[in-house]
């Protein structure tokens, strides 16, 4: 089984950790690319989220890094990514993949202490991962040489450029030796990514596995319209996540950090094992939350954007968007965390009526309508609460009753209206007599004869 990765010349060492890991057969890109990276060739590689972009440069790197030794603060080989979690992925994919080898791998990321990470650089590091700002703080306080790399990979350029990093990935490369090997990874490639590509490499090998922008074939779209208030938002997610057949665990995306506070809030308070993730969390945190998730500790993760590029958490069932992005790039990322590696999956967007303008853009992009959820009709609409109430005010209505009934009661009604005519009419001329009287005759009494009267001293 494992001929198909021999194949494309990975060592003994690397294909055996790919095959103990449960991997058979290689994706379409690391097919396309594997061969060329081990070649030494500059490569740009262009694939849709979920299709196995990391291992398709973590393995040739593997392989070519068997031979020479680290020195310290001298990494062998360097890898930029955009964000903590994507760069502590990258770390796990070598580990996985490098337990055959004794390489040195170096994490360089914001959230955790420099002295750490100086112990690691000291020791000289065959592999850095980094995050471009940490990086250049640690070059700036004299604690990393850059001459030394060999292999030189851009992940995820399309998010770098959306994250501002271009200026810092232009710096971090006029440190590097001229005379190296650069591969770069997107699954977008915009115009000013593609200007950086024909400025950072030599006569490059184009490799592209499907239209860009497009959508795995294995996810299903559906849409859910909704209204312009966050709780008739947050009634609707509750209501499809309960009807979601096969629903193992979620992500759920919110486009603002408050948003995500309120509906993980809201969750935990209707009963839903729930969990968050979005950049102002610390990163033994957002560690934690990822690892519970991928564990099913958590069931249900509400995210931002920073956990729609690239994480690597194989089988997540269902994605729902409960904003709809205003970037129409960010829905391909975001659904693709679903319907991975030939999987299926389910993403589910809400749309209010003031999203429409983004739903237009996301469908031209990925030029495909997804299909809207019809809501169930109900048999007789649940009458407002304070309907109800002036409805429970009102007198009830009297028994039927039959015509012997109905006589008896008509019988004692003339009686009853006759006694109380005489009492009225008795009353009337009491009131009559009295009025009639001379002053002090009659039964009232004048106030002034009430009041008590002083004794003279």
């Amino acid at each position: 089984m494992s001929e198909k990765f021999i194949e494309l010349g990975l060592s003994t060492a690397v294909t055996n950790a790919v095959v103990d890991a449960g991997y058979t057969t290689p994706t379409d890109i690391q097919q396309k690319a594997i061969p060329h990276i081990l070649q030494k060739r500059d490569v740009v590689g262009i694939a849709q989220t979920g299709t196995g972009k990391t291992a398709s440069f973590v393995l040739p790197m593997l392989t070519l890094l068997e031979k020479g030794r680290a020195r310290a603060r001298m990494p062998r080989t360097l890898i930029l990514e955009p964000t903590r979690e994507l760069a502590a992925q990258v770390h796990e994919n070598f580990e996985k993949y490098g337990k055959n080898h004794k390489l040195t791998v170096a994490l360089l990321i914001g959230g955790v202490s420099f002295e750490e990470q100086n112990k690691k650089l000291d020791r000289g590091a065959d592999v850095l991962i980094a995050t471009p700002g940490r990086l250049i703080d640690h070059f700036e306080r004299g604690r990393l040489l850059m001459t030394g790399v060999d292999i030189f990979v851009i992940d995820e350029a399309d998010r770098m450029l959306d994250m501002g990093f271009i200026p810092d990935i232009e710096k971090i490369s006029s440190l590097l030796p001229k005379r190296r090997q650069t591969l770069f990874f997107s699954a977008t490639m915009p115009d000013e990514v593609a200007r950086l590509t024909k400025k950072f490499l030599n006569d490059p090998v184009s490799v592209e596995t499907a239209r860009q922008n497009s959508t795995a074939e294995t996810i299903t779209q559906k849409l859910l319209k909704v209204g312009n208030k966050p709780f008739e938002k947050r009634a609707a997610l509750r209501e499809q996540v309960d009807a979601a057949e096969g629903l193992k665990n979620a992500i759920i995306f919110c486009n603002r950090k408050r948003d995500i506070a309120t509906l993980t809030n809201s969750m935990i308070k209707h009963g839903y094992n729930t969990g968050s993730l979005h950049g102002d969390m610390d990163q033994k945190s957002r560690m934690e939350t990822l690892a519970g998730f991928k564990n099913n500790e958590i069931t249900f993760l509400i995210a931002s954007d920073v956990a729609a590029r690239g994480l690597d958490i194989p089988d997540v069932s269902h994605v729902f968007n409960f904003d709809i992005p205003t970037h129409a790039e960010d829905y391909v990322h975001r659904i693709g965390r679903t319907g991975r590696a030939g999987r299926e999956g389910v993403a589910i967007t809400l749309v209010a009526p003031a999203d429409m303008k983004y739903l237009d853009q996301i469908e031209k992009l990925i030029e495909k309508k997804p299909e809207w959820i019809e809501k169930k009709k109900e048999d007789k609409p649940a009458k407002p609460a304070r309907e109800q109430r002036a409805k429970s005010n009102k007198a009830p209505k009297p028994e039927q009753k039959s015509s012997k009934d109905r006589s008896n009661v008509e019988k004692l009604d003339v009686k009853e209206n006759k006694v109380s005519s005489n009492q009225n009419t008795r009353q009337k001329s009491r009131n009559k007599n009295q009025d009639a009287l001379p002053f002090g005759q009659s039964d009232q009494v004048p106030a002034f004869l009430l009041r008590p009267v002083r004794q003279a001293s």
